[in-house]
Order: C-alpha cells, then structure tokens, then sequence
C-alpha cells in the first residue's frame, strides 16, 4: 500500500455513508440489512465507545462482495461465509447475472468434465428434466450455467438423492419461477427499451429476494430436524 493510499483506506465511514454509497449498484441495500449481516456474523464493524458502527475500506469491500455473492450467485449466507472465510469470495470468477445473455456453450464432453460427471448420468440428468440442452447439426449443446446444476445434482447424488428425487427440486423451481413471471411479464414484454431494462432489474432483484425466502425456509425446516 502506497503512503498516498493509506490515508484514505483507514478512513472510518458510518452505516448510513455505507449504505448510500452502495446504493447506486445495490438499490435494496438498506441499513437493516447491513445489521442483519452483522449479526450473521459476515461483517464485523469498529464500535465508538457510544456503540456506533465505523466500517473500514475494507469493511465496504467486504461488504461489497457479500452483495454480489447473493445477487449474482444467490448464494445463501450460509455458503457465503463459507467463501470468506476460505478467502475465495473477492476473487472468484463472478456467475453471469440470472438474466444475461450469451452463455459460452458447451458440448456433452465438455460440460460431463466440467461437471465431474460421465455421459450417461447427463443424460438421466437431461431425461428427468434437470439438465436443457438444444440441438444443432445433430449436436446437443449446453448453455455453461448447466454444467454447475449437474455439478450441483452430482452432489447431492453422493447422499443417495437420485435424479428421479431431484424433480422435486425443478419442479419447486418452475412453480417460484412461474410466480415471478406472472409478477413481471407485462413489463417485460413493453416496446420501451427504457421500461424493459427496468423490468430485467426488477426480475433480478425479485428472483434474489425469492431465493433468500426459499433458502431461509429450508433452514427453518433443516433445523426442525434436529429439535
């Protein structure tokens, strides 16, 4: 760190300084939410002796990644942790976004050694509609996002969850994702490129807060288990 740099990167900034500067790229972050982190246990903020909250250049930064882990990859807080603390989170290959488009695509050999899996569990995969591919000159092509949901079956498979019991999975998905459709099809079927462009904002933004609802559902019912 350069002499000049370090002047600002001890700088302390308030919660509301936080959260107004995050806005612009996270429009529903708000001060409840950046407490409800820390009380997670995902941020750990400086206190003044009046107990308020002073967040460092790395405290933001920190913050900063934590956001794009649940917007980009909708990873639970569970698993976020988990990546912070092995120190991967920052500097991971960000997902593309739920809504973009030109995936790179990937053959069946390519996306079976993406996965860790062989050619005939992605097709059991594919035939219990877990796995989407299309075909060209006889050719099944993969958008590459499948090869993390093979990866993602594939584990699950190793506790003896078998694709015919994973269907429940992609059934639960089509009935959340049917949900939000009919919340924002209108919008996104406008001839206004300024009211589209919102509404895929909107999109993204609704399918993260239905992930977090789902994901804090399956551990109220995970910790059922275990009282």
């Amino acid at each position: 760190m350069s002499v000049t740099e370090a002047p600002s990167r001890r700088r302390l900034l308030t919660i509301g300084t936080v959260c107004g500067r995050l806005k612009d790229e996270f429009p529903d972050v708000s001060i409840s939410k950046i407490r409800y982190l820390e009380d997670q246990g995902l941020l750990t903020p400086r206190r003044t002796q009046g107990g308020y909250r002073l967040f460092s250049e790395d405290d933001v930064e920190r913050l900063e990644t934590i956001l794009r882990l649940q917007r980009d990859e909708f990873l639970p807080l569970r698993v976020i942790r988990q990546e912070l603390e092995a120190g991967a989170g920052k500097h991971r290959r960000r997902r593309r976004s739920v809504v973009d488009e030109g995936e790179e695509e990937l053959d069946l050999e390519q996306l079976c050694e993406r996965a860790g899996i062989n050619v005939d569990r992605a097709r059991e995969l594919e035939e219990f509609g877990l796995l989407e591919s299309r075909v060209e000159d006889g050719q099944r092509l993969y958008a590459e996002s499948e090869a993390e949901l093979a990866a993602a079956c594939e584990a699950l498979a190793r506790f003896g969850i078998g694709a015919r019991n994973l269907r429940a999975f992609r059934t639960a998905a089509d009935r959340e994702s049917s949900l939000l459709e009919a919340v924002i099809a209108p919008a996104l079927r406008s001839r206004s490129p300024e009211r589209r462009q919102a509404a895929i904002a909107d999109l993204q933004r609704l399918a993260q807060n239905a992930q977090e609802l789902a994901d804090l559902l399956l551990r109220r019912n995970v910790r059922h288990l275990v009282e």
